[in-house]
């Protein structure tokens, strides 16, 4: 479908409310290429995946924005990211156990961190909240009203076939009055209060199936008919995996001449693996000689400098 593997943008023309609607089709599958993930795992993923661009389109900045669910159960860590020109990549890791759907029971009560940072890593924003939930969804609803952010609700599926995921946020409640301004149409707090309840009355009827099945404009039809709802274009969405050999070399003069030249002795050569692309990185000794060489700048003594 037209929409596929993008991000559409809409807007209540009457309220303060906006949404996202994302699916990630081929993108997911190259998220996917390189790795066997249990179902259960599979679809927390994807669910991940669609949650963190649906942020990230909220955002104004350049960087990336990252989901990360840590605990002790069977999936003990989570992360998808998703850059500002919605590039997204993703992992999981877990050990082999009876998974349940409870998403709490999955990750061992562990924590959710949203994370957005700037490119280099100047500036940054966390914040945390537990995972006392039973999907994802439950989770980021909990996140956006124990926070200061924008009362927002996200409604997520995924299977082996693609990820999706709906956003709406209430924006402040002056933002709609300059599109209103000159209409006959006349905003007041209660008649956003209750627009905003039943914007989110109505995202609770749409089914995993129809989120991943119909177009976007047939879903804002279904659950909107009586609103006068503006689409914008959509923004493309793919799979970008930032690793590079320079953040790798970055990474082994981070861990010290001994023991890299340690691993070099005893397996011949180096390879670091990403864990997002699973793209390996190979060094031999000559390779290893030369990165440890280059990241030492001689200094010469003053006195030395004295004839």
């Amino acid at each position: 479908m037209h929409d596929r593997d993008c991000l559409h943008r809409f807007l209540f023309e009457h309220y303060p409310i906006r949404g996202h609607i994302v699916h990630l089709d081929a993108s997911w599958r190259a998220l996917l290429e390189h790795r066997e993930y249990p179902s259960v795992i599979r679809d927390t993923l994807g669910e991940a995946v669609a949650a963190s661009v649906l942020l990230a389109a909220t955002l104004k900045f350049e960087g990336t924005l990252s989901l990360q669910l840590k605990g002790q159960g069977p999936m003990h860590l989570m992360l998808a990211q998703c850059s500002d020109a919605l590039g997204v990549r993703a992992v999981a890791r877990y050990k082999e156990a009876e998974y349940g759907r409870d998403l709490a029971s999955l990750s061992g009560e562990g924590s959710l961190t949203v994370t957005v940072e700037n490119e280099d890593l100047s500036q940054r924003y966390q914040g945390i909240v537990p995972l006392n939930g039973e999907r994802l969804s439950d989770c980021l609803r909990n996140y956006f009203e124990t926070s200061e952010q924008l009362p927002t609700r996200l409604w997520l599926h995924a299977d082996e076939n693609g990820a999706s995921g709906l956003l709406l946020q209430r924006l402040s409640d002056d933002s709609v009055q300059s599109r209103a301004a000159g209409s006959l149409h006349e905003v007041n707090r209660a008649d956003i209060d209750d627009a905003w309840h039943r914007v989110q009355l109505l995202g609770d009827t749409l089914k995993p199936e129809e989120l991943q099945t119909l177009s976007d404009r047939n879903i804002l039809r279904r659950l909107f008919a009586e609103d006068d709802v503006r689409l914008f274009e959509p923004a493309p969405v793919f799979f970008r995996c930032r690793c590079s050999r320079e953040r790798v070399v970055g990474m082994l003069r981070a861990l010290g001449p001994e023991e890299v030249r340690s691993v070099l002795a005893e397996q011949g050569h180096v390879e670091v693996r990403c864990d997002f692309c699973n793209r390996a990185y190979r060094f031999d000794s000559v390779d290893v000689e030369q990165l440890f060489s280059q990241a030492v700048t001689p200094t010469v003594d003053a006195s030395e400098r004295r004839h």
